[in-house]
């Protein structure tokens, strides 16, 4: 029976190459439209028996189902190769061929940056997009994770008198929605509770989250609740008993953030962006009448360094956002005013797997989220302004207030430790600044579209869940400002990301039947890559036991195994050992400790992927071991590892 099978999973990795290779080498034709027809031609080739798996016979199906014949060929579709594009962005720069210049160049692989690559890439955009790091890599990995319109945010549009707050609610609400649609595997609803220790808070909690559901209309969630205080215990055991009157409960969205920022990047190759990581800015380019036409770029793996042409350029860099903007002009007033958010994660017995809660009048009038993600507890955050760096390290009083209010809402039988924090990160938030305010807790999230006199884009301000609206309003100004020629109007409401088209909620069990996997890998692989699951699954190796047959734990506590190490490499441009740990599994983010002791296994693997000499492994082992201390890693731990 093992020969047999093992015959099957090699015919099936052979043939899966043969797809890729070919896939690959055709990808980049002139134009957008002969991008799509090409790729769907190709699919239409593969007949899905030949690749002896019923899973990727069942995903196709399902893709097919889709509405949109744009859909078709993203299930057995693989991204060309960094190298290939970068190859491509060299092209454009070179004399005597810059009519073959993107129409779009766009600075930033956060959320905003990949969203706008996307939008642009859909009306049939020529686009480039490249990032000093990572995507993710900065504020968009270090979120609060949740997808949501803002219910304190509702509260000051009620307690101000203040619409533009009442319509940020509205317009997040809306993207909440979309955002749930595209993207299905890796975001979903969750239920928040919100205890309630006066009597007097009880009917005004309840209206609160009744206009929160209203608000949302046609697209709201479930319908928020009352508990009384027996049943709010039962739904939190956790919870302080003493004077507890009762709780709310109300819906909102959460996702894995740094994953649907890889999402975003590969939907947008899929639809012809040229999209690169670890390439910096370090110039922007004008012609003859001072208008920004492109940038020069360094190439910050090998130093190589280029120029790319462009009719216009996007600056989405979030956090820092005034130095690509002092590029263009060194006198430029700052726009943006940086906070500080501090997260920290604990154990997975800290709140229920299913529901979280929010506390709404902290010691110091902050909010507190404490959320189950990915098999852990996250709480936070904090808001405080800060100075900006590209590795921002969370402070001990930081999190010592997060723990110190935590307290005050659990029961007082359960002990919180500092030794129970597993992981704690600061993300810089790029708020707008308003110059007439104090204390940027008071700060809108809401984003601004500048546009400078040489043409410089940029897009600033906002959060996760308005992504996509953002890059609307971003690419449409870019249509009107440089007189571009989209091909349509903007589609992203309606696109379902690279992962979504074969998804759906059974897929796990598949999994397990097809490739014998244990159930908690399984379900991490289906809601972490949709239908890509099949893929690294199709990666993973024999275990040498009876069940799980095939997938290999990087740690024995968590479910990420070596075959995710494969396919971040091969298929979502991971170039460096943090890529891995940080943002194509978010192991970092959940357990420095069980982090530091995976890195020489990953370090194995990946070196044997991409070729590593003994002194790059030493090199990206160190920087890993630096990037786990700004995780919360202490100091001491680092000593005597190698």
């Amino acid at each position: 029976m093992w020969k047999t099978f093992t015959k099957k999973r090699v015919a099936y990795a052979s043939i899966a190459f043969v797809v890729g290779g070919v896939s690959t080498y055709y990808f980049y034709p002139r134009d957008s439209r002969r991008i799509r027809r090409q790729q769907t031609q190709r699919l239409s080739i593969i007949k899905p028996q030949l690749l002896l798996s019923e899973t990727y016979a069942d995903a196709y199906n399902e893709a097919k189902s889709e509405t949109s014949s744009d859909n078709e060929f993203h299930t057995l579709w693989v991204p060309p190769s960094r190298k290939e594009m970068l190859n491509i962005l060299k092209n454009s720069g070179k004399e005597g061929l810059q009519e073959k210049g993107f129409d779009l160049l766009i600075i930033g692989g956060g959320a905003t940056g990949t969203g706008t690559a996307l939008d642009a890439a859909t009306r049939g955009l020529k686009v480039a997009l490249v990032e000093r790091d990572d995507f993710s890599s900065g504020t968009s990995s270090r979120s609060t994770k949740l997808v949501h319109g803002g219910v304190r945010y509702l509260e000051k549009a009620f307690k101000e008198l203040d619409y533009g707050q009442y319509k940020l609610v509205k317009e997040a609400l809306h993207e909440r929605a979309t955002f749930l649609h595209i993207a299905p595997y890796i975001s979903y609803q969750l239920p928040i509770l919100l205890p309630i220790y006066k009597w007097w808070q009880v009917p005004y909690f309840w209206v609160g989250s009744k206009a929160y559901d209203f608000l949302a209309g046609s697209e709201a969630m479930d319908s928020s609740y009352f508990l009384s205080s027996n049943k709010a215990i039962e739904a939190f055991p956790w919870l302080k008993k003493e004077k507890l009157v009762g709780a709310m409960v109300y819906y909102d969205g959460q996702h894995n953030d740094a994953r649907m920022n890889v999402a975003l990047a590969l939907s947008a190759v899929s639809h012809g962006a040229v999209v690169v990581n670890h390439v910096e800015v370090i110039r922007l380019l004008k012609d003859d009448d001072g208008k920004v036409n492109g940038a020069r770029v360094r190439d910050n793996l090998n130093g190589n360094e280029w120029d790319i042409k462009a009719k216009g350029v996007v600056n989405a860099t979030g956090a820092f956002t005034d130095s690509i903007r002092s590029m263009d002009n060194p006198r430029c007033d700052n726009i943006v005013a940086p906070s500080a958010g501090v997260h920290v994660v604990l154990p997975n017995y800290y709140s229920p797997r299913k529901m979280g809660m929010i506390d709404p009048s902290t010691s110091d009038g902050r909010v507190i989220f404490f959320l189950p993600w990915e098999g852990s507890t996250i709480a936070g955050t904090t808001d405080s302004p800060t100075e900006l760096t590209y590795s921002p390290m969370p402070k001990e009083e930081e999190i010592q207030w997060i723990l110190k209010e935590i307290r005050t809402y659990l029961s007082p039988d359960i002990e919180v430790r500092r030794s129970d924090v597993r992981a704690a990160w600061s993300g810089i938030r790029p708020l707008v600044r308003d110059p007439g305010a104090k204390n940027t807790s008071e700060l809108v999230r809401s984003h601004m579209i500048n546009v400078s006199p040489s043409n410089l884009i940029t897009i600033a301000g906002g959060k996760w869940t308005t992504y996509r609206n953002m890059a609307e309003e971003t690419v449409d100004t870019a249509i009107k400002v440089l007189g571009l020629k989209p091909l349509n109007e903007c589609r992203t409401e309606k696109i379902k990301l690279i992962g979504s088209h074969g998804y759906s909620p059974t897929m796990f069990i598949k999994l397990i039947q097809q490739f014998k996997l244990d159930t908690e890998v399984a379900q991490h692989l289906a809601n972490s890559y949709g239908d890509r699951g099949w893929a690294v699954a199709a990666l993973a190796r024999p275990t040498g036991m009876s069940w799980p047959a095939f997938g290999r734990r990087l740690n024995p506590i968590y479910p990420y195994i070596e075959a995710e190490v494969l396919y971040a490499v091969r298929r979502e441009f991971a170039c460096t050992l943090v890529d891995v740990i940080a943002r194509r599994t978010r192991l970092a983010f959940l357990d420095v400790h069980a982090t530091l002791e995976s890195l020489p296994h990953i370090i194995e693997i990946m070196s044997k992927e991409l070729g590593w000499s003994s002194e790059q492994e030493k090199r990206e082992y160190t920087r890993a071991v630096e990037f786990l201390c700004t995780m919360g890693l202490p100091p001491q731990k680092t000593k005597g590892k190698s």
